[in-house]
């Protein structure tokens, strides 16, 4: 049985992609992949949520970073989720912040 000491955290992740010209072709690039990575996750009940931030919702608007919800151990395993993800090896996350998250029992 889980207690309150042993219970996965969960943790939100905002990544923000490189501003050059070439990065929009970069994500799109390695899209499939990086979706078919996040499926796993999300199988294994690592990823709670996750998809693009937009510069604006018009039909030109362009994916600029991410957001997911993260339930893990700790800040340290989503921290090597991340770094090997292929949006940070393929140069698509310039960067990103990872915070503590407490999903508000709403349901």
């Amino acid at each position: 049985m889980k207690t309150a000491s042993n219970a996965k955290k969960q943790f939100i992740v905002i990544a923000r992609d490189y501003q050059d010209p070439e990065a929009q072709n970069r994500r799109i690039a390695v899209r499939p992949k990086h979706l078919e990575g996040a499926k796993v996750l999300k199988k294994s009940g690592a990823l709670q949520l996750g998809g693009a931030l937009l510069s604006d919702h018009s039909e030109s608007g362009k994916m600029i970073g991410s957001v997911m919800i993260f339930s893990a151990d700790s800040e340290e395993e989503v921290k090597n989720t991340i770094e090997k993800d292929l949006y940070v090896t393929g140069k698509v996350w310039e960067h990103w912040q990872i915070m503590p998250f407490r999903q508000a029992p709403i349901e």
